[in-house]
């Protein structure tokens, strides 16, 4: 295995290809009893139009989700049980670009890590079990359609992008999850399951000759073909609507606006971009910044503002929002604090705050398993080492700054999407 040590961050991390193309990763944490495993897949909710054999095929949305919740099924039961039995912590979750299992135990280890790679490799379908799972998910899908958290950004999503598969719901819809059978289950499995389209990432007190070893043993022993996918061609900033109103059951007017901005490209200058537009938002419009306490001040927002950058295969977007009786004001207030940052710079006594802030939270976020591995196989599957992050920091200034907020907060590449009381009746 390749051993990388970071002396700034006090870490290491031990790196391998399999020969059946699987990338296996292993974080040392001397000392711990706690043990990590997450065992993931690069196919998530926008990977619906994919090329298999020379074919295009187009698959119903919300497989992907559909099959990380069939993939416990065993055909001795359930992985899941199993695995708590075992004095496990198992679960799952499907993302816009990834699925992933995992467990975290502090014994059994070995004998868990056995169970995740068999029951992830080795799928087991019946049509009977895949015709109940739609009623259990499609429930799951009523809740999140409800939600008026949920709808405010899915339309907001759907006002910035005309054809990105960003506008679907990773759930799917009730009418698109009753196209799935076992067989399209088994077709993506085949297609996406596949070692060399997957990570391995373990955390903690291991012996890496054991978890290579017990790796080899389960998994299949070829790769599988590379599998092109197809998230549509690369589409302008112009959104493709500027707005979205609706009502709902909400106590007072509810809004994200929103961004467009270059996708990533991938490798390093795709974490740099990343960290780019984290640092932007906090400069423009953090609890910190300036205009967070004006807006707060003459009352426009309150403490559920936030703001966040989003990247996703793709796409790439910055959105602020939360509770707010003029959202309109709002955005407008944003687009115009942003050309002033523009014009006339960033204090830098200021901006140094908000780096050491960002850094210190990136750095203590390796306190923490779950964040590891993922932000490791991440890192793999968008070709890029996440521990490099303070040289990364260090290649940013304030004028990366100025100029994502010169390209992307202007008025033309914004939308707002806004969710208002539902009206009282009269009567």
């Amino acid at each position: 295995m390749k051993e990388t040590k970071y002396t700034r961050i006090g870490e290491k991390t031990l790196w391998t290809k399999l020969a059946n193309g699987l990338s296996v990763c292993i974080v040392p944490k001397p000392g711990f009893a706690r043990k990590y495993a997450f065992f993931s897949t690069r196919y998530g909710g926008m990977d619906m139009r994919f090329q298999l054999n020379g074919e295009w095929l187009d698959t119903p949305a919300g497989i992907a989700h559909y099959l990380e919740h069939k993939m416990f099924d065993t055909e001795e039961g359930n992985a899941l049980q199993d695995l708590t039995k075992n004095g496990a912590e198992p679960n799952a979750f499907t993302s816009n670009a990834i699925t992933a299992y995992y467990f975290d135990s502090t014994e059994h280890f070995y004998d868990n890590l056995k169970i995740l790679l068999s029951f992830v490799s080795v799928p087991y379908f019946t049509e009977e079990s895949v015709a109940k799972e739609q009623g259990i998910i499609g429930q799951e899908i009523g809740m999140i359609e409800d939600n008026p958290e949920w709808q405010v950004y899915k339309r907001l999503i759907e006002c910035l992008y005309k054809t990105s598969p960003a506008r679907v719901s990773v759930a799917g819809s009730v009418e698109s999850i009753s196209h799935i059978t076992a067989q399209t289950l088994y077709d993506c499995h085949k297609a996406f399951y596949t070692p060399s389209n997957m990570c391995l990432c373990v955390v903690g007190d291991v012996d890496a000759a054991q978890v290579l070893s017990i790796t080899e043993e389960i998994l299949p022993k070829e790769g599988g073909p590379v599998i092109p996918r197809d998230y549509g061609g690369e589409e302008n900033l112009t959104p493709a609507v500027k707005e979205s109103v609706c009502r709902m059951e909400v106590s007072m007017p509810s809004f994200l606006a929103g961004f467009k901005c270059r996708p990533g490209k991938g490798g390093e200058a795709q974490m740099r971009q990343n960290l780019i537009g984290d640092l932007a938002c906090d400069v423009l419009m953090g609890e910190s910044s300036p205009l967070y306490a004006k807006l707060y001040a003459d009352g426009l927002i309150n403490g559920s503002f936030g703001s966040c950058y989003e990247m996703l295969p793709g796409v790439a977007y910055a959105y602020a929002g939360g509770d707010s009786n003029d959202p309109k004001a709002v955005q407008q207030a944003i687009i115009k604090e942003a050309a002033r940052l523009v014009k006339e710079g960033i204090d830098d006594a200021y901006y140094q705050r908000i780096v050491r802030a960002n850094f210190g939270s990136t750095l203590k976020s390796l306190n923490s398993f779950e964040n590891i591995a993922v932000s490791m196989v991440e890192g793999y599957f968008h070709g890029y080492d996440p521990y490099r992050f303070p040289e990364v920091f260090d290649s940013i200034g304030k004028e990366d700054l100025i100029d994502f907020l010169r390209e992307n907060i202007v008025e033309s590449h914004g939308a707002i999407s806004i969710i208002n009381p539902k009206e009282e009746s009269n009567s």
